[in-house]
């Protein structure tokens, strides 16, 4: 089968299908359309790079400025594709891809013929959702417009893809109705057997010194340290944590940046803002800012976690969440409706609610302080991410199973 995936910034949420097609040597030929022009395609994939045509200008409408560069993505990555197939003959039996930023618009005018399965990641409402739930972040009367304009694109690979698929129940539910006739629900999977807890585990500093499992570590991750990721909300609890457990150090990973959402005003990002808010309150030579480290580091830091950190507003899930439980560290987050999805308060983490820092610190400082009574939650946590989120396992077969479906047996099929 000649299998085509899609997204901008490879792998993306084909990173373990991607290595696990790799694996197998099916003899299936393997092809990948992104904008990464840094990223290394593994042998045995073809990298089509691909820039958008066109791009909105800086002072364009806003209600049309989200469709226009979606529109400008999805012309340049189907000319880059036209270009691609011209000069190898490449034409793929399935397309696989991210229908967030545009590019799947136009492939059914290239190909009609071959079968498109689309992934949907969120749908943007004004209620139940990231907008306008904090209340430091105010919507404008232009919001419903604007969100409106903004779902055109989902709207629009509605009628360009022949199956959808959705991580999440929560994120599912997100899409109306007629999203729903033709879509499944199955996340990107877990890879369970690789992430695991390690006694054994340690970690340099640097000058800072090495730390175990046997040091007071407490931790807290994402891609960006921002709003849409409660850091306002870590950082405002972490005055009182520290205070309460005086041997406790924080190891935190995000960058400076922001994923979601405007950029912070302060040049130093929302991180200087914060430290400007806390100020005087916290023994800045317990936090420990590591900054975006690579996967292996990331696995280390979380196994030598005595209480995770997962906080985020009702929004996509990360896999961070995920991984952190199967590597049994005790999670506290947010509770809001995308993690009581993947959490049960007790039971597999301890939920808090997401504008309480001070309920957020004293939850993290029972979970240091009392280890032995948090260990069954964190074996708990474990189980229900291999039961349910596995990749091999569970995910793995359900995708495969919808991928093979959408193919002709001429094509041939995926085997597992």
């Amino acid at each position: 089968m000649k299998l085509l995936f899609v997204h901008q910034n490879m792998p993306g949420q084909y990173r373990e299908m991607m290595a696990w097609l790799l694996e197998q040597d099916q003899g299936h030929e393997l092809a990948f359309l992104t904008q990464r022009k840094n990223f290394p395609a593994p042998e045995g994939i073809t990298k089509i790079l691909y820039q958008p045509r066109h791009a909105p200008a800086q002072d364009a409408w806003g209600l049309s400025k989200v469709w226009e560069e979606a529109t400008g993505t999805g012309f340049g990555a189907v000319e880059a594709l036209a270009r691609h197939q011209k000069e190898t003959g490449f034409k793929p039996d399935l397309v696989i891809g991210h229908t967030g930023w545009g590019e799947m618009l136009f492939l059914k005018e290239l190909w009609p013929d071959v079968p498109v399965l689309g992934f949907f990641e969120y749908f943007y409402n004004m209620e139940g959702g990231s907008v306008g739930f904090d209340p430091e972040e105010p919507v404008s009367p232009h919001t419903p417009f604007l969100l409106k304009a903004r779902n055109a694109t989902p709207y629009a690979n509605l009628h360009s893809v022949d199956r959808l698929t959705a991580p999440t129940q929560w994120q599912a539910d997100c899409f109306p109705k007629p999203f729903h006739e033709n879509m499944y629900v199955c996340h990107d999977g877990i890879r369970t057997d690789l992430l695991k807890p390690d006694p054994n585990v340690s970690l340099s500093l640097g000058r800072a010194g090495q730390i175990t499992r046997d040091d007071e570590i407490f931790t807290y991750v994402a891609r960006n340290m921002e709003r849409m990721r409660g850091f306002h909300v870590f950082m405002r609890a972490l005055p009182k944590i520290l205070a309460q457990r005086p041997n406790a150090r924080v190891l935190i990973i995000g960058g400076n940046d922001s994923s979601y959402g405007p950029k912070a005003k302060d040049k130093g990002g929302f991180r200087a803002e914060l430290e400007k808010e806390v100020g005087t309150k916290i023994d800045w030579d317990r936090v420990h800012f590591l900054g975006q480290v690579p996967y292996s580091s990331f696995q280390q830091v979380v196994q030598i976690s005595q209480c995770h950190i997962y906080l985020t507003k009702p929004f996509v899930l990360s896999w961070s969440l995920l991984e952190s439980m199967s590597m049994e560290a005790p999670i506290v987050a947010s509770d809001v409706a995308p993690v009581r999805e993947a959490v049960t308060h007790g039971e597999t983490g301890m939920l808090v609610d997401f504008f309480k820092p001070e309920a957020l610190a004293e939850q993290v400082v029972d979970v240091l302080a009392r280890p032995d009574a948090y260990q069954a939650m964190r074996k708990a946590a474990r189980e229900h991410v291999v039961k349910t989120y596995d990749f091999k396992t569970v995910c793995l077969p359900r995708h495969i199973a919808e991928m093979n479906a959408l193919v002709s047996a001429e094509a041939g099929h995926i085997r597992i």
